[in-house]
């Protein structure tokens, strides 16, 4: 999605909202969780959308400061859970030692990794650079504990994986929230969960589910990396909706939301 399309997406859902083009009235603010949002609450909810980051480079020496820290954690803890289990916990790390060590798990994994490409492909994703662990200030392991309140939770006795899945909602709230206070969000994902396990004495039975990277940086790209770099392209809206049933592009009923789709895909690119 350009950014043409973005602004021009964000322009129309701002235009919706029953206040748009009005100051915001006495009262009209984050805190305030009545009611809907305002335009300008809309505008800096889809900014953040669409500006995330999966940030691996451009880090600065600034400090994350312990306010705009909590603030980012809480967000994450106010994450949607199955059962209200709230399974996550957080791994906060700024030990020079540690994350080395979690680095050399990383370089480990990459070579591991890069057995199953070949030539050209190869080259080019050893040539990327997809960590900041020690370029970043703060590094935050995220887990799931499936033992929080006991073995039954409502809502995942059919769907194990929900758990895990709650543990990610909680990384996107983490990376928006850190988003819109201007720090930089990097998921290292080539990482072995035993050696995380062993560095951060982390026990059986609990998940490594996210290493992140957190700091200010000095931009935020305009595009993410990999698709900057030609690794992979961005799909088409229409691309990724079906209706009704897998794999069906169209059905009754469901023309305006296609048309809409289309027609600013293909105009705005």
């Amino acid at each position: 999605m350009g950014p043409l399309y973005q602004g021009a997406l964000l322009s129309f859902v701002c235009a919706q909202a029953p206040d748009a083009g009005r100051p915001p009235a006495h009262g009209d603010q984050v805190g305030r969780m009545d009611g809907g949002f305002t335009s300008d609450e809309k505008s800096g909810f889809y900014k953040a959308v669409y500006s995330r980051r999966d940030v691996r480079s451009g880090f600065t020496q600034r400090p994350v400061e312990a306010g705009v820290l909590g603030r980012i954690l809480d967000a994450a803890h106010h994450a949607p859970s199955v059962g209200f289990s709230q399974p996550w916990n957080f791994i906060l790390i700024k030990d020079e030692a540690s994350r080395g060590k979690v680095r050399d798990s990383f370089y480990k994994e990459r070579e591991r990794s890069a057995a199953l490409v070949d030539g050209e492909r190869k080259s080019k994703y050893l040539s990327l650079k997809l960590e900041g662990i020690l370029d970043s200030p703060v590094n935050v392991c995220v887990t799931y504990d499936p033992s929080k309140f006991g073995p039954f939770v409502i809502g995942r006795s059919a769907i194990p994986d929900t758990g895990v899945y709650s543990v990610c909602c909680a990384v996107q709230n983490l990376w928006l929230a850190a988003r819109a206070e201007g720090v930089g969000v990097g998921w290292v994902s080539i990482l072995s969960n035993d050696a995380l396990r062993e560095i951060l004495g982390i026990p059986e039975g609990v998940l490594p589910v996210a290493y992140l990277c957190l700091g200010y940086v000095d931009e935020f790209a305009t595009k993410p990396d990999l698709e900057a770099a030609g690794w992979l392209p961005r799909l088409g809206l229409p691309e990724v909706v079906y209706y009704e049933r897998w794999g069906r592009g169209d059905a009754p009923g469901w023309e305006a939301v296609r048309d809409l789709m289309k027609s600013n895909l293909d105009t705005l690119k």
